[in-house]
């Protein structure tokens, strides 16, 4: 079937790790895409967003009018939407909820076909209820009125997926692993290339029109053996595995938390389902869709050029909502007298603002954060502890920032190159917390660079943390400052010095 028609393909979960790949894959074979998303300032600064084929549009699974209107005049709808996180109970329903809106934008839309991204495993050996889940949004989907094709997947291997990012921080940073009995569950591990591959066919091969078939690479390997290959292939020394039976999919998911930057919540699901084998069982999609599938070998050791080119494309981290807090938008608290607390400081530079940006783009990940980079590291062990992210998840780009991008425990709200950098704190505290950057030019030809902390307290807990915190701030956001205009090289004029965000934003009214 020709891709090359006046209707789009509606992409939902564009956001996320295989949804944000597939589009400009579309692209490329001069498909129309609507790209949907809850955050649409995640996706106007993509590299195909500017695309003459691209519609962004608003939507929500969970929010059925607004499915209903981006599904509207589509011919085809990807459906790469599912919950990870939260009680189980919860996330099943919410995922139960969204198929249910999906069959109905569908039917409403006149669509030809959905196609659906789930997970391979049999329901009689005894499936995670995450693992159910995904199985029972499918029979939704395929009860429904418009066909629906459910394409099943293993582990999925390519830089920046959940499962490799496991993968690759377990065996980087253990010689020696203690491991439940799962790492000897036999699976069939698919190459994201492949994924991709077999989703664009299902546009283009009317066969697999509302079919179940099963999608796998050609190896079935253990995870032992993935281990393996993966310490092989990053020229590390053989890892020393120690199966035992006492590691519960809970514990297991904690050890993960510790030792990688996914989250328990996100590991959770993930361990176990590493119990089941997951093995194709249904091999008609290799006729359906031929392809010379890439091996495990190789689907590993494109991730892991990928990763050392800094050319991750999308990252499990990008996925999710982007709702900026309530308080940040003007004549909320911080301006009305309500209790948010602030620290701010400014440096003035003799230098063009397009020279001060470009440390600031740099924050995080490898590159620090320029001063007192130990007690960053410090703060990132407590969030880990505290249940929290930490500060090692990093950054996708050692340059690039797009709205939506983790930043170790920050996430970027807004970018606006070289003016403004704002992110929220995804850390575990008593309150909600920001930090921005403001760089503006002068009258006399300077720039100035503003680096503003605002804190919402969680009641009197949340103010006890704030000024308990307070001098540590000053000291580091000071430092920083410092430290960004050395990384400048250009002479300091004034600076670095506190000043009083309110009365600044008074004068300027």
């Amino acid at each position: 079937m020709d891709l090359n028609r006046s209707e789009p393909v509606l992409v939902t979960g564009a956001t996320g790790y295989v949804g944000g790949r597939l589009i400009p894959l579309l692209l490329e074979s001069g498909c129309r895409v609507r790209a949907m998303a809850r955050s649409v300032d995640k996706l106007t600064r993509r590299p195909w967003a500017g695309h003459k084929n691209v519609e962004i549009v608003h939507g929500d699974a969970l929010d059925r009018e607004s499915l209903v209107g981006a599904a509207k005049g589509c011919w085809a709808i990807y459906y790469l939407i599912h919950s990870m996180s939260g009680p189980k109970r919860e996330f099943a329903e919410k995922d139960r909820a969204a198929a249910e809106n999906l069959v109905a934008a569908a039917e409403g839309a006149g669509t030809d076909r959905v196609v659906y991204l789930g997970g391979l495993g049999e329901e009689s050996r005894g499936l995670s209820e995450h693992l159910q889940s995904r199985h029972e949004v499918a029979r939704i989907l395929q009860a429904g009125p418009v066909p629906a094709t459910h394409l099943r997947a293993g582990m999925i291997l390519g830089s920046g997926s959940a499962s490799f990012e496991i993968l690759r921080y377990l065996v980087d940073r253990l010689p020696v692993m203690v491991t439940p009995k799962w790492v000897h569950t036999p699976s069939q591990p698919i190459a994201i290339r492949d994924v991709l591959h077999y989703l664009k066919g299902c546009l283009e091969q009317e066969a697999t029109k509302g079919q179940t078939l099963d999608i796998g690479g050609p190896d079935i390997l253990t995870y032992r053996d993935i281990m393996d290959l993966y310490a092989e292939e990053a020229r590390l020394r053989e890892r020393l595995v120690l199966p035992v039976p006492v590691l519960t999919p809970t514990l297991s998911s904690y050890w993960i938390h510790l030792v990688t930057p996914v989250h328990a919540s996100i590991a959770r699901p993930l361990a176990e389902g590493l119990s089941i084998p997951v093995l194709c069982e249904d091999n008609r999609i290799l006729e359906m869709i031929p392809r010379e599938r890439l091996t495990c070998r190789e689907a590993i050791r494109l991730a892991l050029d990928r990763v050392e080119q800094q050319r991750v494309e999308t990252s499990w981290t990008d996925a999710g909502g982007m709702a900026p807090p309530e308080w940040l938008q003007e004549g909320d608290a911080s301006y009305a007298g309500g209790t948010v607390l602030t620290c701010a400081h400014r440096i003035r530079l003799r230098a063009d603002p397009e020279e001060v940006w470009a440390p600031i783009s740099k924050l995080g990940g490898k590159n620090g954060w320029y001063y007192g980079d130990f007690l960053w590291v410090v703060r990132g062990w407590m969030d880990m502890l505290a249940g929290g992210s930490g500060i090692r998840r990093g950054r996708r780009h050692p340059e690039q920032l797009y709205p939506g991008d983790a930043l170790d425990f920050w996430r970027v709200l807004e970018v606006d190159a070289p003016n403004r950098l704002v992110l929220v704190a995804e850390m575990k505290m008593p309150g909600e917390a920001t930090l921005e950057f403001r760089i503006a030019r002068t009258e006399d030809g300077e720039t100035e660079l503003r680096q503003i902390s605002t804190f919402l307290p969680r009641g009197l807990y949340g103010i006890g943390y704030w000024w308990a915190f307070y001098p540590f701030h000053v000291w580091l956001f000071r430092g920083m400052l410092q430290s960004i205009a050395e990384r400048v090289g250009r002479p300091v004029v004034e600076g670095p010095a506190a000043f009083d965000l309110r009365t600044m934003e008074r004068n300027a009214r």
